[in-house]
């Protein structure tokens, strides 16, 4: 099995078993936050770990469904994860009990003083059918060594909704991804429903298409950005700046790597 390739590997159960597997179903998950945490000087591991010991299984025990949890490779002190939600309506039934609940409510505290900021947020919602994430059936255990390759999601800012660029997407850049050989995991647009839990502020009325793609390594990235790039040049047209390019290196219980 490659670097870069999903690992369908084992999960940790919620009782604190570090080396024993637990299910995580794969039922799809459109509704997306992309989340884009700054934190203190050296604080990003320590933020991750307490995170990968707290707060995976007790979202998902609430329906929410931890996707990805990644470090920004350009930015040392920028954690970035994913979130997933079936709809709108089990997003704010999730929030309202996790955050309300006695897991956060215990290591909130210690969260919160990682962070400089938590509110770069996007709510998207896949593009169509099968643009969501196709996620394993299990996750890596806590403190697995499982190999991670890179994720690279591109956040295009658009200058109009995205209707004609989702179709020039569709038409000209996946059929240009899938000739290069990059593979495709996933595409978003925003979610055109207001954000219906407040308390955690979201960037609103941005104009986005964001889409992730997966390489082997850094290297193999480096090797293949120019086709990468190639593949996206139709986009050009209805950019309104140049896209946000983000190199994620999966942490070990990461669905997505």
């Amino acid at each position: 099995m490659t670097a870069g390739m999903i690992i369908l590997a084992a999960g940790a159960a919620l009782a604190g078993a570090q080396t024993s597997p637990s299910p995580a179903a794969s039922t799809d998950f459109p509704v997306l936050e992309l989340r884009q945490y700054t934190l203190h000087d050296g604080q990003r591991d320590t933020l991750i770990d307490l995170f990968e010991r707290e707060f995976v299984e007790s979202q998902e025990a609430l329906g929410i469904k931890v996707i990805g949890t990644f470090r920004d490779l350009d930015r040392p002190n920028r954690f970035v994860w994913l979130r997933g939600f079936r709809d709108m309506d089990s997003r704010l039934a999730g929030l309202t009990s996790f955050y309300g609940g006695p897991v956060w409510q215990a290591h909130r505290n210690a969260a919160n003083a990682t962070m400089v900021d938590s509110d770069n947020v996007l709510l998207l919602h896949s593009a169509g059918t099968g643009a969501e994430f196709k996620l394993p059936h299990s996750r890596p255990a806590l403190g697995a060594q499982v190999p991670a390759g890179l994720v690279v999601a591109v956040v295009d800012h658009l200058d109009s909704p995205p209707r004609e660029a989702l179709l020039q997407f569709e038409t000209q850049v996946k059929p240009r991804l899938r000739k290069a050989g990059i593979p495709l995991l996933a595409w978003f647009v925003p979610e055109r429903a207001a954000n219906n839990f407040p308390r955690l502020p979201i960037r609103e009325h941005e104009q986005v298409l964001v889409w992730f793609t997966r390489f082997e390594s850094e290297a193999d990235y480096a090797a293949r950005k120019s086709e990468l790039a190639a593949a996206a040049q139709p986009l050009s047209q209805w950019l309104s700046r140049a896209p946000d390019v983000l190199r994620l290196s999966p942490t070990s219980r990461s669905l997505i790597r």
